[in-house]
């Protein structure tokens, strides 16, 4: 009997993976429900779903009756879509890392993928300087990534990308997906997460300050604040705030703000 599997690997056949664009379609629809259903969408929203590939998510989008629009670079996936979908959705080809999201969207929408392993630091970087407009995210990557960045502060795993996105949105991570239902099938496990906003801006901050110093107390993880953001101290900060005896992973996000406000 031809089942849902033989199904899904049929479909991906027609579609090649390619390797320099880091795909791994995925090939379980049982799992793609899940990873649509996880999706709150409470204020129905235009949903983006970036990197559709062989359609296997998409097709548990359009179920749900989003307000759908995608956004892939392959070639090969395009002509896929088009000719399998009869207008069901608004198909950009493109390359989101380069594309303008406010020429796309003029309100808030949400976001939803299964990302490529090789660009998800970048598609979440490209988010966070669209965090206005992008009140929730549920994305599959790479599950040491998505632990990552849930990590809370006093973990090994806490680092730059945990801080930046725990300022603004809250993470879940949801459930973690085996290799073996990914055409071709990676070579680590990877993890469903759930952003949302509960923030768009600090008041008061300098951000770009903030992220500096992120990234420099990151950098130098091992030596405490005091040694590696000393770039950063004048003569007028006061160096006996307990947070500059601490190491960088024993800041809370929050933290960071409050000692970007003392190096100012």
């Amino acid at each position: 009997m031809f089942g849902i599997v033989d199904f899904y690997s049929e479909l991906c056949s027609m579609v090649k993976a390619k390797k320099h664009l880091g795909q791994h379609f995925l090939a379980d629809k049982n799992i793609a429900g899940r990873i649509s259903d996880s999706l709150l969408n409470e204020s129905h929203l235009p949903v983006l779903e970036i990197g559709p590939g062989t359609g296997v998510l998409t097709n548990e989008l359009i179920k749900r009756n989003f307000d759908l629009s995608l956004i892939e670079i392959d070639t090969e996936s395009v002509e896929y879509l088009q000719s399998n979908y009869d207008d069901q959705f608004r198909l950009i080809h493109g390359d989101f890392l380069k594309i303008k999201l406010d020429e796309i969207f003029d309100k808030e929408f949400c976001v939803i993928g299964n990302f490529p392993y090789n660009i998800s630091s970048q598609i979440f970087f490209k988010m966070m300087e669209n965090k206005e407009k992008i009140p929730e995210l549920v994305c599959m990557i790479q599950k040491e990534v998505a632990e990552r960045m849930a990590s809370v502060h006093g973990n090994k795993t806490y680092g730059i990308m945990s801080v930046f996105v725990q300022l603004y949105y809250r993470i879940e991570y949801l459930f973690t997906v085996n290799e073996n239902v990914f055409i071709p099938p990676p070579k680590v496990k990877s993890g469903v997460i759930r952003l949302t906003r509960y923030r768009e801006a600090l008041d008061g901050v300098d951000e770009r300050k903030l992220f500096q110093v992120i990234k420099m107390a990151f950098n130098q993880r091992r030596k405490t604040i005091r040694n590696s953001v000393k770039g950063m101290i004048t003569e007028n900060t006061d160096l006996n705030h307990p947070f500059f005896a601490l190491r960088p992973e024993q800041l809370s996000p929050e933290d960071f703000v409050v000692l970007t406000d003392l190096l100012s």
